[in-house]
């Protein structure tokens, strides 16, 4: 097949379709009527001889040959786009932009003490505001620039949105100086026998964490749930309960709490804290910046 028998607009409501799966959401983020929609894929389909998407309850579900378009078709649209839309450079030493990032309480304890110390000697006019990873809907808003970027474990961003690894980290098991179970190694049998305190981080790859552990059959005494991770360092340093946190906020909790931390008794999986951002930010001169900056400071 040649260039020449592609017409752009066809690839431009298959990337939409990619992330929107409805005939209506992309007729109406492309002010096309919802016939133009579907003759544009009907076309698409006989030039690639493939169906492209299937009709189901949950939408238009992509073939296997359409996920594996997705990533070049949208960088191809991502850098005609930037191309087409050169914008000045971004020059943060005085710039007064606001960045909003989305990041879990794990990511704001983590990252953002450090990231605002460099902001403040390199780029003394930029704030930053974060939300949650859950409480809003992160592809839009990305899709829309509400939110620039996200840092985490986000298994849910991936068609239309690129990403970079900045470090794995393990899971750990998190207690007081001075426990009983304070002593270089943890057993399993200790691990079960311990009141734990647990927390319930829907919406992110934490929460694979409490199904693993399940999965291998060993039973924990929970004796406190919580939403969020930003309570644990006070809780653990007033009780005997243990917690399995990552081990990088495992780090920065243990000295502020008079926390210690072991390895976990349980062969753990290894987590992957990623940067993501949606592909028509790609080469916007801001975004670039600021993910270079967070690159620099934080990756392995």
């Amino acid at each position: 097949m040649e260039l020449k028998d592609i017409d752009l607009n066809l690839l431009v409501v298959f990337h939409q379709l990619l992330m929107e799966r409805r005939v209506n959401a992309v007729a109406d983020k492309l002010g096309l009527s919802q016939p133009a929609v579907s003759n544009a894929l009907n076309r698409l389909r006989r030039l690639l001889d493939d169906e492209l998407f299937l009709r189901t309850a949950r939408g238009m579900e992509p073939t296997p040959y359409a996920l594996q378009l997705a990533e070049p078709i949208a960088y191809a649209l991502t850098t005609i786009h930037g191309s087409l839309n050169q914008r000045s450079s971004f020059e943060p030493e005085s710039s007064n932009r606001k960045f909003t990032l989305g990041m879990t309480d794990i990511g704001e304890i983590y990252f953002m003490p450090r990231l605002m110390k460099i902001l403040a000697d390199v780029a003394p006019g930029v704030s930053v505001s974060t939300v949650r990873n859950t409480s809003v809907n992160l592809r839009d808003e990305m899709e829309a620039g509400h939110v620039d970027m996200a840092v985490g474990l986000l298994p849910q961003l991936n068609t239309g949105f690129f990403q970079r690894a900045l470090f794995r980290q393990r899971y750990v098991c998190m207690f007081r100086a001075g426990h009983p179970l304070d002593k270089p190694k943890m057993s399993l049998k200790d691990f079960e026998s311990a009141e734990h305190v647990t927390v319930v981080s829907a919406g992110t790859g934490h929460a694979k964490i409490d199904e693993f552990i399940a999965r291998k059959g060993v039973q924990r005494h929970i004796k406190l749930t919580v939403p969020h991770f930003v309570a644990v360092g006070h809780i653990l340093a007033t009780t005997d309960m243990i917690a399995t946190v990552p081990e990088r906020y495992a780090m920065e909790c243990a000295k502020p709490f008079g926390l210690k931390y072991v390895g976990h008794p349980l062969p753990m999986p290894e987590i992957s804290i990623n940067v993501f951002w949606h592909a028509k930010y790609h080469k916007e001169p801001g975004n670039q910046w600021l993910r270079g900056l967070l690159f620099d400071a934080f990756a392995d």
